[in-house]
């Protein structure tokens, strides 16, 4: 599990070293500062939006934390993994958010004392290969309130971008990957119980998670789907 401790040790870094798109501190703390200098004028505090393992793993300090939904853009595995839970002769499904839509996920207020340390452990965490595009989106808290908040958009100008992410592409090599940080399949699992418990459901989610865990093996067009552990 990614921690405060790996982040600021510098450990998380070393875990990608082998990767050439690696970014170096210069490039996320030039990435952290141009999006705040786009912050909407109505955004009196700075919210996070959290789609995927920043729901069960925040690992930020904050003093609220709302369910909500995204305005614009949806969950989908486009970005092409060979790190952390995967390698690269067995590439996984990174989470990431494309056009369309809505999403329904958690936000996350930061505090104002604390919030350019707690910023700059996400940006290290969530942009160490580039392949996010940090976004001020409009979000609507369960409250009703209304405010934008920062999502981790897919880049789609990126190498590790995928135009298909759709569930029998993304489901059989989400089911077999592994790497050093686990299975790219515990991390659908966490996701999905992490949104039940939220009262939140989103059909894609549970598709892939039904592909894995029910694969057709009688089917001969089926790709094979490897289980992987809660």
């Amino acid at each position: 599990m990614v921690t405060r401790q790996i982040i600021d040790s510098g450990a998380y870094l070393q875990h990608f070293e082998s990767l050439p798109d690696l970014w170096t501190l210069e490039q996320i703390a030039a990435s952290l500062e141009a999006t705040l200098r786009d912050k909407p004028a109505d955004a009196a505090s700075i919210w996070i939006f959290a789609y995927g393992s920043l729901i069960w793993n925040p690992m930020i300090e904050f003093d609220r934390r709302m369910v909500a939904t995204l305005h614009g853009w949806q969950r989908s595995f486009c970005l092409q993994m060979t790190a952390g839970r995967a390698s690269p002769d067995n590439p996984g499904r990174m989470l990431a958010l494309r056009p369309g839509g809505h999403t329904r996920g958690i936000a996350f207020r930061l505090r104002d004392a604390t919030s350019n340390d707690e910023l700059r452990r996400i940006w290290i965490r969530e942009m160490v290969l580039g392949s996010y595009r940090p976004t001020w989106a409009p979000v609507t808290l369960e409250d009703g309130q209304q405010t934008h908040a920062i999502a981790f958009v897919a880049d789609e100008s990126r190498e590790q971008f995928q135009h298909d992410s759709s569930v029998p592409t993304v489901a059989p090599l989400i089911g077999c990957a592994t790497g050093t940080f686990g299975t790219n399949a515990e991390y659908l699992f966490k996701l999905h119980a992490a949104l039940a418990e939220c009262g939140v459901n989103d059909p894609y989610v549970d598709a892939i998670v039904h592909a894995i865990e029910r694969p057709l093996p009688h089917d001969p067009q089926a790709m094979p789907v490897c289980r992987g552990e809660r």
